[in-house]
């Protein structure tokens, strides 16, 4: 397989180091071919390994735009940590969608029993800590949909529980009033696609980002439906959006029980949605612990440190 990368926006010298160096130490450390012609890189290699390439070039433009200088240390730092893809667990069949800085797939175990759960379930409930990768993974996945034609459009939406959902006392139009509240999702997008692309679809209403709230009332059809810190909305508007589901629909609910903001934390929907629906099949519940968190180092250590000082 041969692959053509166009490098834009960031100094040659210091991604391709001082005499093609950290070129050369690639391909070292990777099986693949690697020829240079000023800002374009030609891959030549197996599938697999030119998405492990991509991954850490991806990594290494980005790295360089924060204004890091490279190093052949960095660059192995960065195969090694994308080496994953080679594994058994993260192989290219479980590729779940290729985004703007490469493909993305399930790392840890937990993640993959949560990606089978979407391919075997019409609704899937994702339970764990801060950063385990639930609304990325969920993102990641209603847009591999989407570019399959399975779906006609994707819907997120989260409760704006810190307003009380009470947005029209807030200053501002509805976007200012409601979009500090759906921020994480618009994080993951942006991860994910072109800002020019996300905006396409956001004004040709193929993907829509809104508070819970403005769910009622509708029938969702050939839909993916996210609901985002399910942990705050209330047990009526948990059945609320369940029952939006239309035909051809999936819904994807995740949630941290460990962080509830409501005023009673027993009126979590998703306290109650996991003893409700646990035997229902066709609905997927997943729980993710620690061991899957793919953040800094220390989040690990500071949700440990947490949950032990409630004890």
């Amino acid at each position: 397989m041969k692959k053509t990368f166009e490098i834009k926006g960031v100094d040659l010298t210091n991604l391709y180091g001082v005499g093609d160096k950290n070129i050369s130490f690639i391909e070292k450390k990777l099986p693949i071919t690697l020829n240079i012609r000023g800002n374009n890189i030609f891959c030549q290699g197996l599938k697999k390994d030119i998405l492990h390439f991509d991954s850490v070039l991806n990594q290494m433009i980005d790295s360089i735009k924060k204004g890091n200088n490279l190093s052949t240390k960095d660059i192995n730092q960065l195969i090694a940590m994308n080496g994953a893809l080679e594994s058994k667990n993260t192989s290219v069949e479980n590729v779940i969608f290729y985004g703007k800085k490469g493909p993305v797939f399930p790392r840890t175990d937990g993640q993959k029993n949560l990606v089978k759960a979407f391919l075997k379930n019409d609704i899937i409930i994702s339970v764990g800590p801060a950063g385990t990768g639930k609304t990325f993974l969920a993102v990641a996945y209603a847009l591999s949909l989407l570019e399959k034609h399975e779906i006609e459009k994707i819907i997120f939406c989260r409760p704006a529980v810190e307003a009380g959902e009470n947005l029209g006392f807030l200053p501002g139009d509805l976007k200012d009033k409601i979009d500090p509240y759906l921020a994480p999702l618009y994080d993951a997008l942006y991860e994910l696609l072109p800002k020019n692309k996300i905006q396409n679809f956001l004004d040709r209403g193929i993907i829509e980002i809104i508070p819970l709230a403005y769910m009622r009332g509708r029938t969702i059809n050939r839909s993916a439906m996210i609901l985002d810190e399910a942990q705050n909305a209330s047990s009526i508007q948990m059945k609320m959006f369940l029952t939006r589901l239309g035909i051809e629909s999936r819904a994807i609910i995740t949630g941290d029980e460990s962080q509830i903001d409501l005023p009673k934390k027993s009126n979590s929907g998703l306290i109650d949605v996991l003893k409700i629906l646990k035997n229902i099949n066709d609905i997927g519940i997943v729980k993710l612990n620690k061991q899957d968190i793919a953040r800094h180092h220390l989040v690990k250590h500071i949700i440990d440190a947490y949950s032990k000082s409630k004890k």
